[in-house]
């Protein structure tokens, strides 16, 4: 579904990525790990289009998408739920959704009742503005947003920053069904390493703007992700 060959991107003079090589399969769930400042967050930016390479190709369903603009990818099925959630907080919850719906046609522009199934406490405070919710409903709410879609690549970072282990245990079951499907695929950018493991049917481990690892979680292993989560 995604492929990024020979990605290079920079901030100014400074070089995040080099040389990156990413594949992406239908139904997989995609981890990718690394310490704090190694391109992370910088991979998913690229991905959606808020940031452009320097060199490299982005391939969506074989597909060129590197010079699109973020909304065009968007309503190619590109969903992306940003570290800090940054949800609208002065929308309510059911307006921030409708938000989401922009990239479908007008004629698709509804939210479909699995969305309420999967998080139903949305539903009960859908006239709530957002900036009243916790930081873990809203991280619902950002997650929820990007489904409205029905994307077929959902981009997640750090999706369990900072919210109570209840909330976690809730996004880890929204993940594992999504997986379930075999319809959509994710890319998790996590620093809870038992988390990331825990969902991923395959990791990349990132060291200096390149991959330094890379495999299944079962084959890379544990102790050698930890290696490059050490600080």
């Amino acid at each position: 579904m995604l492929k990024l060959e020979n990605l290079e991107v920079c901030y100014g003079e400074t070089v995040v990525l080099r040389n990156l090589h990413v594949s992406v399969q239908t139904g997989q769930v995609v981890s990718v790990l690394g310490r704090n400042g190694v391109g992370k967050t910088t991979l998913l930016k690229t991905i959606i289009g808020l940031l452009h390479p320097q060199r490299g190709t982005i391939c969506f369903e074989q597909q060129d998408i590197t010079n699109l603009r973020p909304e065009q990818r968007a309503a190619r099925g590109i969903a992306y739920v940003p570290q800090g959630r940054e949800i609208f907080p002065q929308l309510t919850v059911e307006e921030n959704l409708q938000l989401g719906l922009q990239p479908l046609p007008k004629r698709e522009r509804k939210i479909q009742d699995e969305i309420y199934e999967m998080f139903p406490l949305l539903k009960t405070m859908g006239s709530r503005k957002g900036g009243d919710l916790s930081g873990g409903q809203q991280q619902q709410l950002a997650i929820a947003r990007a489904l409205v879609t029905r994307p077929k690549l959902l981009l997640l970072d750090e999706p369990t920053e900072g919210i109570q282990p209840n909330l976690v245990q809730e996004i880890e079951e929204v993940i594992r069904s999504l997986k379930e499907k075999r319809s959509m695929a994710i890319v998790l950018v996590e620093q809870s390493l038992d988390f990331a493991l825990a969902v991923a049917d395959y990791c990349y481990v990132l060291e200096k703007g390149s991959v330094a690892a890379e495999g299944q979680p079962t084959k890379i292993g544990e102790d050698v992700v930890r290696v490059y989560l050490t600080v």
